[in-house]
Parts: structure tokens; sequence; C-alpha cells
């Protein structure tokens, strides 16, 4: 999938690769209202995990249960290649899912 560019004030979610396990932040505020940003910055953190590992991934409680919208794009994106898990909702309101590389 290639890199699409929105109009925001968020900052990359990664600029390396992550060889470790590694959690993505997509709760900060210019988040909050841009559904689109976290499904993007998503793809992103799961490009910059290497083979072998995972990145979970904190998405904005104001969006909903990730499986009405990450998952798809996760499908689109990525085929089979990697596997992901709902993990919990976080007492703040936010949703971690756990993607497998």
């Amino acid at each position: 999938m290639g890199t699409t560019s929105h109009d925001h004030d968020a900052d990359p979610v990664s600029d390396r690769v992550h060889d470790n396990s590694w959690s993505a932040n997509l709760e900060k505020p210019p988040h909050a209202d841009d559904r689109d940003l976290v499904v993007e910055q998503a793809v992103s953190a799961v490009e910059h995990t290497a083979e072998g590992n995972h990145v979970n991934l904190v998405t904005h409680g104001n969006h909903g249960h990730p499986e009405t919208y990450l998952f798809d794009a996760l499908a689109d994106a990525f085929g089979e290649g990697v596997e992901w898990e709902y993990v919990e909702q976080c007492g703040c309101g936010g949703h971690v899912t756990r993607v497998h590389v």
C-alpha cells in the first residue's frame, strides 16, 4: 500500500524499522477525529515492524471497536502476511490490537 498524505499535525508513528515488539500510540489528539489517519498510521506501524515481531496498535476510542474499520484495512494492505488479534479496551476508552508480522 502506498503512502498517502493528510493535512494534519500528527508526527509519523515511527521513523525506523523495529526489530522487536513495540506499541504504536494512535490515540493522540490528531487521531481523535481522523479515522483515515489512524488507519494510515496503523498500516505504517506494521510496515515498520520486522518479521517475527508484533506491534500493538493502540487506537482512539472515538472510532469504536477496530473490527469495524481497521481489520479490513489490514487485510487489504497485507493479505495473509500478518495476523492480528484484539487484545482489550483500555480504561481510557481506546483499543489495543496486536499485529504479528
